[in-house]
């Protein structure tokens, strides 16, 4: 199926977008070559083959959701060069700081 220019020209309208002339042909002889692939599919033939909408199985990976102690906050921080109220305090990677 071609796609024309000013199929492109119009979409691009629609979209509010612009585009050169040479990016026009550009983008119609691309999506003509990708609607060309895609209706490549119809020529494959699918009878007996069930639909399938995803290919992953349907089952639960969550675990359940159950509290657990947590670990020493301050063995945590042992190593930690400076922290203020467990919070970890890093140098300032801004120019003004970043205390804003």
């Amino acid at each position: 199926m071609k796609i024309s220019e000013e199929e492109v020209r119009h979409v691009a309208k629609l979209s509010k977008l612009s585009f050169s002339e040479e990016e026009t042909a550009e983008f119609a002889d691309t999506l003509t070559k990708i609607v060309d692939m895609v209706e490549l599919l119809n020529e494959v033939d699918t009878d007996g083959i069930p639909v399938t909408t995803t290919m992953a199985e349907s089952k639960t990976v969550m675990r359940e959701d159950v509290a657990q102690k947590g670990d020493d906050r301050d063995a945590l921080f042992k190593n930690v060069p400076q922290s203020d109220n467990y919070y970890i305090k890093v140098p300032a990677i801004l120019e003004d700081g970043g205390d804003a």
